[in-house]
Order: structure tokens, then C-alpha cells, then sequence
């Protein structure tokens, strides 16, 4: 049985989880949590779907890497976006006429 899915988009997920192997890369790159502690602060997953995120991982390192770039980028290019006061004024008008 395997553990990850992978989208119409090419982006691996952890079957049945609704999380991408990339998020639990993060979690080991950001926080330096390794499988067992991954496992621990997201309840959902087992520790099987965890070691399979980090074996398709390690095996597709190069697409990985360049698919967190890419959402990073895009990450920070919303928060320079929304950081905008016009457009942040915007939004919280928009809000408070609903």
C-alpha cells in the first residue's frame, strides 16, 4: 500500500491526510523535528505515512526542493501583497459591508 498520492498537479500527498509530503519536509527543515516528534504534533498521521513522506522525499529531493521554492516565493509575494495599506483598507471595507 502506498502512502502518497500524487495530483493532477504533480504534487505528492500523504493518501487520506489532505497533507502534502512537502509539509512534513518542512516541519523536519524548520523545526528540526525528526519522524516521531513529526507524528506526535500531527495526530493524524501515522508514523508510516511520515517515514513514506521522507522516502519520497529523498527520492524526488531535486522536485521537492524546487516545488517549496516556488510556494515559498509565492508565500512571501502575497504577504508583501497583502501588506499593502490601500489594498488591507480595502479588504477590511469590503469585510464590514458584508
Amino acid at each position: 500500500m502506498s502512502h502518497i498520492e500524487i495530483d493532477d498537479d504533480g504534487v505528492a500527498w500523504i493518501a487520506g491526510a489532505n497533507t502534502k509530503v512537502a509539509e512534513v519536509v518542512v516541519d523536519k527543515l524548520a523545526y528540526g523535528w525528526g519522524p516521531e516528534e513529526i507524528a506526535q504534533n500531527h495526530p493524524h498521521l501515522s508514523l508510516a505515512q511520515v517515514y513514506s513522506a521522507f522516502a519520497y522525499y529523498h527520492e524526488n529531493k531535486q522536485k521537492l526542493d524546487a516545488q517549496m521554492e516556488r510556494e515559498g516565493q509565492e508565500a512571501e509575494a502575497l504577504a508583501a501583497k497583502l501588506s499593502d495599506p490601500t489594498l488591507r483598507q480595502k479588504l477590511i471595507d469590503l469585510k464590514n459591508s458584508l
